[in-house]
C-alpha cells in the first residue's frame, strides 16, 4: 500500500527554488553582484525557468523581499518568547531569540532585506519599498508588547512605534557591523546593549 502524495512531499517549485536561493546567494554577493545566472545555478534552474517566473532581475528582488517576510513571520509568530506573561519578559525574550539566531558564517544571519536596501534605496523604487514594507511590519510586531510593557511599568513619554523600529536600527547596524568586522561577535554585542538599554528603560536601577 503506497501512501498518497501530499503537498509538503512535492518537491519545491522552481520559483521556490528561486527565492531560496536568492535568500542566500544575495546575502553572500550582494544585490548588484548577484546576477540571474548565479541564481539559475544556485537554484538548479535553467534561465528559461528564471523568466517563466519572474521578468526580470527586479521581480524577483520584490519577490524575495516578500519571500523573506512571510518565512520570517512564520518562524517568530512560533518563537517562544510569546508565552511570557508579562510583556516585558516578551519584549525581553524577542531580544534573546534575536541574539540566538546570531550563528554561523554572517551570509547564514544577516537580513535579507537589510542588505537589499542598502543598495537599492535610491536607484530601485519597488526593491526599497518591499524592502521598507518587511522591516516596517515587523517592528509592528512587536508594538503591542512594548505598549502593554510601558502601561504596566509606568514608562511614559514614549512611542511603542519608534522603540519598535529603534530595535531594527540596532540589528540593521549590528549586521553591517559584522560584514564591516567581519565577526559575528559585533553584532551579538549590539543586541546585548539593546536589551541592556531597555531593561534599564523599564526597569531602571535605584
Amino acid at each position: 500500500m503506497t501512501r498518497s502524495t501530499t503537498i509538503s512531499d512535492r518537491p519545491p517549485s522552481a520559483r521556490i527554488k528561486l527565492l531560496e536561493a536568492a535568500r542566500s546567494v544575495i546575502r553572500t554577493k550582494g544585490y548588484s553582484g548577484t546576477t540571474v545566472d548565479d541564481l539559475c545555478v544556485a537554484a538548479g534552474v535553467t534561465k528559461g525557468a528564471f523568466f517563466h517566473h519572474f521578468e526580470s532581475k527586479e521581480a524577483l528582488g520584490v519577490a524575495a523581499a516578500d519571500y523573506w517576510s512571510e518565512t520570517t513571520a512564520a518562524l517568530f509568530a512560533d518563537a517562544p518568547y510569546h508565552r511570557h506573561a508579562d510583556p516585558l519578559d516578551r519584549v525581553l525574550g524577542y531580544i534573546d531569540f534575536r541574539a540566538d539566531l546570531i550563528d554561523g558564517p554572517l551570509e547564514a544571519f544577516t537580513c535579507l532585506v537589510g542588505t537589499m536596501v542598502q543598495e537599492t534605496y535610491a536607484t530601485n523604487p519597488p526593491i526599497r519599498d518591499a524592502c521598507r514594507a518587511s522591516i516596517f511590519d515587523h517592528a509592528a510586531s512587536l508594538e503591542a508588547d512594548i505598549a502593554a510593557a510601558m502601561k504596566l511599568y509606568g514608562v511614559k513619554r514614549l512611542s511603542p512605534r519608534s522603540l519598535a523600529l529603534h530595535t531594527q536600527a540596532v540589528l540593521q547596524g549590528g549586521f553591517i557591523l559584522a560584514k564591516a568586522g567581519d565577526g559575528a561577535e559585533f553584532a551579538s554585542e549590539s543586541i546585548a546593549h539593546l536589551k541592556r538599554y531597555i531593561e534599564l528603560l523599564f526597569r531602571p536601577q535605584k
